[in-house]
């Protein structure tokens, strides 16, 4: 049961991570240190770090960081809300009857109560 409550708390995580672009964060860490190893090969390091994070020299990896956290934000939902009309055209007509036409229901026999209640309540069994 303990590495099940593991593995879920880490699918967790990981979709937190993704839902805020981490994972874009991460592929393009992963360019930037390929990329300084690479161009360090044949600079210096304080060259190779230079043109690795100048802009100009965009690898394979940050090019399709930078496609998809463009596509990811291009991606807006578009709400289209429509009106609901009620109206058609013609006017609605409502009639109310005068208090006087609506017929009087007497109570006054159901309404009365002759038993007096039990003093104390029965005891449910």
């Amino acid at each position: 049961m303990g590495v099940l409550n593991q593995l879920q708390k880490w699918v967790v995580v990981l979709a937190l991570v993704v839902s805020i672009g981490g994972h874009w964060a991460f592929l393009q860490s992963v360019a930037w240190v390929g990329m300084a190893v690479n161009y360090s090969k044949n600079a210096t390091l304080s060259q190779a770090l230079e043109k690795t994070f100048d802009g100009h020299h965009l690898c394979k990896l940050c090019k399709v960081v930078r496609a998809g956290q463009k596509a990811e934000n291009s991606d807006e939902v578009k709400i289209e809300l429509k009106k609901f009309d009620l109206a058609t055209g013609t006017p609605t007509l409502f009639v109310f009857e005068s208090p006087a036409v609506i017929p009087q229901i007497q109570l006054g026999p159901i309404l009365t109560r002759t038993e007096v209640p039990l003093l104390p309540p029965p005891l449910l069994a």
